[in-house]
């Protein structure tokens, strides 16, 4: 038990108001919480130093071809196409007199205009290789060599939902005979102390229904030292010399045994993947927000995809989950360092994986996608609110990103990944810089007398002026760029069967894909103001901490979004009647972004809507083919979480459960680790706290009501205190024992 042995007392040596036994504790404490420990060094990485000579050769000396061809494309065919728009751009803007406004308006568009044009060469690639030399989707394995060890890190998750999930997993691979290569671990960072205890309770439960068929394993830390990261590198150097390959999976992963046994084989059969990953889909989506985020993923997702996996060849990237992570190269080479000052751009790295990604390449292992391989789930923020609360947090770790894309040894692919993704929140703040500065030269050359004269002698002024039409096709070649993957996605869809039928059709598909387009189309100004203010809040050093994400129900008062979007309706209007000042065809041009801020409180509402988003699913809009047929592993898993729920699993209150059951007590107090020697002088204050409330306390009622969440973890962190709280009496037992 992690270090710990536990003398069970005596059956009838129940604490008083005891509930009596509900679990077999023989047999549960007969299997510890974690296996024997098999500890492994992780050396903490330098980004200033590196030996070239130290990076290892490729093993199969094909892995040393380079997708010259397809990088060839994406960047020169990028190159090509900025150098078009920003001609027709340059055209644009020279008549006349080109001012300083007009080039610091070129500026900007070259920036936004080459992170599209980038994009779209890659959709392109991505769109020619399903076409023409997509392989088919491999078949099951017949055997496997090694063991790999499945992770789920969870934080404050529903215990139903996960272990759930996780079982509808291992029964699937079980069901394989390929289940004696694979061991389950739940690496719990939670914080609430009674969905700590839920954790255990539904641990025993998910152990009772696998009997036989999978190992599971539980470890929880009381400090969530690095978070999600430093939770994964403590099973590293603990547990991960026992597993030549880990499988890691965020809190709503949801993977086949086809997927993940694949990933294992494909490990197996290269020794020069460090991580292989797949692309998950969205599924289980209801509310309007999510099932466009759901669609978009399905249909236009994987030409995106399949792109960047074409060019980027074994130097990709990571994401963070639903892949399989070679252990000995991960603990070598990926112990991430801190970055110096303090947060936001300091501190520990938040967006861990692309950093990951980059250091185990650096040291010559392969990074690379499976993008065909399918069975790979994962799901979305319900509405536009929490999407903006996740994407601050990412927001967040990909500026930090500014910091380390240039240390020293990384590929040249790795650190263009590190720009995709800082220039994905920066893009807002520039396109709205260039709106800005596109509107300002427009009212200048209406309204504004001109302070400047031509140095050739002229009766009149140089207004600024503009080539009207051509600014038009521009903005028409640039929204045609934009939109571009979207149709390839839907090219895609139409010409496979089985999605074009699960999809509603060929018009379902094409008219769910116009549904799409739209909606986008209406929340993207709300999200480049969102995104643009995290940029600035940052900036400005404002952390963003880390709070748990919301799962299912996207419904938020009517208040808190008001209050979150009256700033933007405002911006909307005062763009609104600016724009009907200056010119009547600027509010033309600017429409989709007007009406988006103008009606930013009623869309980030029916964002989070399910009856909107079911009603949408019942007329055929919005379907995707895992919601017309959902894999049966989706239907298993949502079945064990609803029975899971509602047997309570999700409604633990940790000090109640732990006082009414001796069993669950004891198991508590099993899994925990051995408690290690304090420093002289070192107080808990919220254990000292907690003995003291203990103390006065005359029953287990009122001792629940004084103890706040920061008193109840310590006591469930500490024996003594567990102890103390088994021999309070209830306020029923206290009334009866009176009454005698």
């Amino acid at each position: 038990m992690d270090g710990v042995t536990v003398e069970p007392r005596g059956r009838d040596a129940a604490m008083p108001g005891e509930s009596r036994p509900v679990i077999d504790l023989d047999s549960i404490l007969a299997v510890p919480a974690m296996p024997e420990e098999s500890p492994i060094g992780m050396p903490t990485q330098s980004l200033r130093r590196f030996d070239r000579a130290s990076r290892r050769g490729w093993a199969n000396a094909a892995h040393r071809s380079v997708p010259w061809l397809a990088r060839a494309i994406v960047f020169g065919g990028g190159a090509a196409l900025l150098g078009f728009g920003v001609e027709e751009m340059w055209r644009v803007v020279d008549v006349g007199e080109v001012t300083l406004l007009k080039w610091i308006l070129l500026a900007l568009f070259v920036a936004n205009f080459s992170w599209i044009a980038l994009s779209f060469a890659s959709a392109v690639v991505g769109f020619a290789w399903l076409v023409f030399f997509a392989p088919k989707r491999p078949a099951m394995p017949a055997a496997l060599t090694a063991k790999t060890a499945v992770v789920m890190p969870i934080y404050n998750e529903a215990p139903s939902r996960i272990f759930g999930a996780l079982q509808a997993m291992a029964e699937d691979v079980a069901a394989t005979g390929l289940g004696d290569h694979f061991d389950y671990f739940f690496l719990s960072d939670t914080t609430d102390p009674d969905m700590w205890v839920a954790e255990e309770r539904a641990l025993v439960a998910l152990r009772d229904r696998l009997r036989g068929k999978a190992r599971v394993f539980y470890r929880h830390r009381s400090k969530n030292t690095n978070r999600k990261a430093g939770n994964i590198a403590d099973f590293v150097t603990r547990w991960g010399g026992a597993y030549p390959h880990m499988l890691v999976l965020d809190a709503d992963s949801l993977m086949t045994a086809h997927s993940l046994v694949n990933l294992a084989a494909a490990m197996e059969a290269d020794p020069d993947a460090g991580i292989v990953q797949t692309l998950p889909l969205i599924i289980n989506r209801n509310t309007l927000f999510a099932r466009l985020q759901q669609f978009a993923a399905r249909i236009h997702g994987p030409v995106i995809a399949a792109g960047l996996a074409v060019w980027s060849g074994r130097d990709g990237n990571y994401w963070g989950h639903n892949a399989i992570i070679r252990t000995r190269a991960f603990a070598d080479h990926c112990g991430l360092p801190h970055l110096k000052g303090k947060p936001p751009l300091g501190g520990h790295i938040l967006s861990h994986d692309f950093v990951e990604a980059a250091l185990i390449r650096r040291a010559g292992w392969a990074v690379y996608m499976l993008p065909v391989l399918g069975g790979s789930f994962e799901e979305s923020p319900p509405s536009l609110i929490d999407l903006a609360a996740r994407d601050r947090r990412w927001c967040q770790g990909n500026l930090q990103h500014i910091r380390v894309m240039g240390a020293r040894g990384f590929h040249l692919a790795s650190r263009q990944h590190f720009a995709t993704g800082i220039m994905g929140y920066l893009a807002s703040p520039l396109w709205m810089a260039q709106l800005l500065v596109g509107i300002v030269l427009v009212l200048q050359s209406a309204y504004i007398r001109p302070e400047y004269f031509t140095q050739d002698f002229s009766l009149f002024p140089a207004w600024p002026r503009f080539d009207a039409q051509r600014a038009l096709d521009l903005f028409g070649i640039t929204m045609a760029v934009l939109l571009a993957p979207k149709g390839f996605g839907l090219l895609i869809a139409l010409g496979q069967r089985d999605t074009r039928r699960g999809s509603g059709g060929a018009l379902g598909l094409i008219l769910s894909t116009v549904v799409e387009i739209v909606m986008s189309s209406l929340l993207a100004p709300i999200m480049m103001l969102i995104q643009s203010g995290s940029v600035m809040q940052i900036l400005l050093g404002r952390d963003t901490g880390w709070n748990p994400q919301r799962r299912d129900d996207g419904s938020i008062p009517l208040g808190d979004i008001v209050r979150r979007h009256r700033s933007h309706v405002i911006l909307g209007f005062i763009t609104l009647v600016a724009g009907f000042l200056i010119s009547p065809s600027l509010v033309a041009w600017m429409s989709p972004t007007i009406a988006g801020l103008i009606l930013a409180i009623p869309l980030s509402w029916a964002s989070g809507q399910r009856s909107i988003g079911l009603f949408l699913k019942r007329i055929g809009l919005l379907r995707t083919p895992e919601e017309t047929t959902p894999p049966e592993i989706a239907v298993r898993a949502n079945v064990l979480a609803r029975e899971l729920a509602l047997a309570g699993y999700d409604l633990t209150d940790g000090i109640s459960a732990l006082h009414a059951s001796r069993e669950l007590r004891l198991l508590h107090e099993a899994y925990l680790p051995a408690s290690a020697p304090k420093a002289r002088g070192a107080i808990d204050q919220d254990a000292v706290m907690a003995r003291a409330k203990l103390s006065e306390a005359e029953t287990v009622e009122e001792a629940e009501s004084w103890l706040n969440r920061k008193e109840r973890t310590a006591v469930l962190n500490d024996r003594d205190l567990i102890d103390r709280v088994a021999r309070l009496p209830s306020a029923d037992m206290r009334a009866a024992a009176a009454a005698e």
